[in-house]
């Protein structure tokens, strides 16, 4: 998939999204997402029914969620659970809104995420996959997780090293609770196409590969991959999820650095 080659959308986008406002203005937002997501399935030879688009809105206002919701968003992706939780229980009357958490997540957090959200997406330790199975057991809940695995090998990204996946994925059956789905990555954090499209061809690979030995009851169909400033080449590198947040909602006013100070650099997306 990799012959193909496009223009990456600079990634230091805080200033280069306009805001949703409106409902309607939401919806055109989609709508672009949705035409570039298509185009890019087109160059490489995808069906665009099997790349999903996961509207992240971390930092963004209620409001805005109400907006995404009545523009026909059903799951969104938040960084942070308690931010996430907080969300969800202020709109606990929006019908089969659902939640996927996508950042780092401490284990001592993760009873926090056992309790309402339906897909988690940074799985990348065997004492969060502990935490997490016995307190969704506890809840009676089962939950979609994506293993993430640093392809860009920088020290600032969380995530398994790419070697250390085999190992962990084997592992895995023992938390029943947790449907692992596939594979999650972020790409190095750089203006440089080639650069980048390696992260997810490397991740692509690694799938491919463990696909050959996976356990039962574990599948790695899914590739999670690309944002606002990526997600065209990652589709072409075969991204079944995108995570894409300020193409829709606009650009946030600051980096992820100053909502969370001090935290890792690795919160640093350009979703």
């Amino acid at each position: 998939m990799s012959g193909v080659c496009v223009t990456l959308t600079p990634h230091d986008q805080h200033a280069g999204y306009p805001q949703a406002l409106s409902v309607e203005e939401l919806g055109q937002n989609l709508a672009q997402v949705r035409a570039r997501i298509d185009a890019a399935c087109r160059r490489s030879g995808r069906d665009p029914a099997s790349v999903r688009l996961l509207p992240v809105s971390k930092t963004k206002p209620e409001s805005s969620l109400r907006m995404a919701y009545a523009a026909g968003c059903r799951m969104l992706g938040e960084n942070k659970v308690q931010e996430a939780q907080r969300k969800s229980a202020a709109m606990e009357d929006l019908a089969g809104l659902r939640w996927s958490v996508i950042g780092h997540l401490q284990t001592n957090k993760a009873k926090f995420v056992a309790r309402f959200a339906s897909e988690f997406q940074a799985l990348d330790s065997l004492r969060l996959a502990e935490a997490l199975n016995r307190h969704l057991l506890a809840e009676g809940r089962s939950l979609d997780v994506f293993v993430q695995v640093n392809t860009s090998g920088e020290a600032s990204k969380y995530g398994l090293a790419p070697e250390a996946v085999a190992a962990f994925i084997q592992s895995l059956p023992a938390f029943p609770a947790l449907r692992v789905r596939g594979l999650m990555t972020l790409a190095v954090f750089s203006s440089e196409a080639a650069r980048v499209r390696q992260c997810f061809i490397r991740l692509r690979g690694l799938r491919d590969q463990l696909a050959q030995s996976c356990p039962v009851g574990i599948g790695l169909d899914e590739l999670s991959m690309g944002m606002s400033g990526d997600f065209e080449i990652a589709i072409e590198e075969g991204a079944t999820v995108v995570r894409v947040g300020q193409a829709i909602f606009g650009a946030r006013s600051m980096p992820d650095s100053h909502y969370w100070p001090g935290e890792h650099s690795a919160l640093e997306l350009a979703t």
